[in-house]
C-alpha cells in the first residue's frame, strides 16, 4: 500500500527523506504542471514556475511554517503556492486582473439567471477526440473561467476546494465553471463548422482541379 501524502511529508520534514519528497513531486507533477501550463499558456514559462513552486514548497516545509498543516490536503496547498507563482508572473506582465467583491457579487447574481442550455459538467470534455482544439478553446477563456476549468479538470479539485483556493464563494466557482462550459461548447461548435467548411472547400477545389 502506498504511503499517504501526509506520511511522505512527515518523512521529509522529520527525517529529510529526499525520496519521500521526490515521490510527492512525481505523484502530483502532472496536475500542478497542467494547471500552470493552462494559466500562463507557455510551456517554458510553466516549467520555470513549476520549479519555482516546488522550491517554495521546500522552503516552507524546511521552515516548518507557512500555510501547510498535517490536516491540509497536500495537493491543494501546493496548488495555492503554484497559483501565487502564476499570478505573480501574470501580474508582472499585466495579463491578469483580480475580481473585486462587487464583481464577485455580480457574477453570483448572473449565474442564477443563466439559461439551462449548457452541457453537463463533463460533456464538453467528452469531445476528447478534438483535444488540441479543446485546449486552444480553453486558452481563449477569460482568466477566471480558465482557472476554474484547470483546477477542476487538470488538478481534480472539488468546487469547495476551488472556492477556498481562489477566495470566492462556491456559487461563484460554480458560476464560472458553468459559463466556461457554455463558452467552450460554443467555441467547439464554431470550430467544428469551420473545419467542415474547410474540408468541403478542399474537396471542391480538388474536384475542380481534377475535372
Amino acid at each position: 500500500m502506498h504511503p499517504t501524502d501526509e506520511v511522505l511529508v512527515a518523512r521529509y520534514v522529520e527525517s529529510a527523506d529526499e525520496a519521500a519528497f521526490r515521490t510527492l513531486v512525481e505523484r502530483h507533477q502532472e496536475r500542478v504542471f497542467g494547471y500552470l501550463r493552462g494559466m500562463v499558456r507557455d510551456r517554458d514559462v510553466a516549467n520555470d514556475l513549476f520549479q519555482e513552486t516546488f522550491l517554495r514548497v521546500i522552503s516552507a516545509l524546511n521552515r516548518q511554517r507557512g500555510s501547510y498543516t498535517r490536516q491540509d490536503r497536500f495537493l491543494g496547498w501546493v496548488l495555492r503556492i503554484a497559483r501565487n507563482a502564476a499570478l505573480d508572473h501574470l501580474r508582472s506582465r499585466k495579463k491578469w486582473q483580480d475580481i473585486g467583491p462587487d464583481d464577485a457579487e455580480d457574477e453570483t447574481a448572473w449565474w442564477d439567471r443563466l439559461p439551462d442550455e449548457g452541457p453537463a459538467a463533463d460533456a464538453v470534455f467528452e469531445m476528447g477526440e478534438q483535444i488540441d482544439t479543446l485546449k486552444a478553446c480553453i486558452d481563449q477563456l477569460p482568466p477566471e473561467q480558465r482557472e476554474v476549468v484547470l483546477l477542476r479538470h487538470e488538478s481534480d479539485l472539488t468546487f469547495r476546494e476551488i472556492a477556498e483556493l481562489t477566495g470566492c464563494s462556491i456559487n461563484t466557482a460554480l458560476g464560472r465553471m458553468r459559463y466556461a462550459l457554455i463558452n467552450l461548447r460554443r467555441m467547439m461548435q464554431k470550430s467544428a463548422i469551420a473545419t467542415e467548411y474547410a474540408t468541403h472547400e478542399s474537396t471542391q477545389t480538388s474536384e475542380t482541379a481534377a475535372s
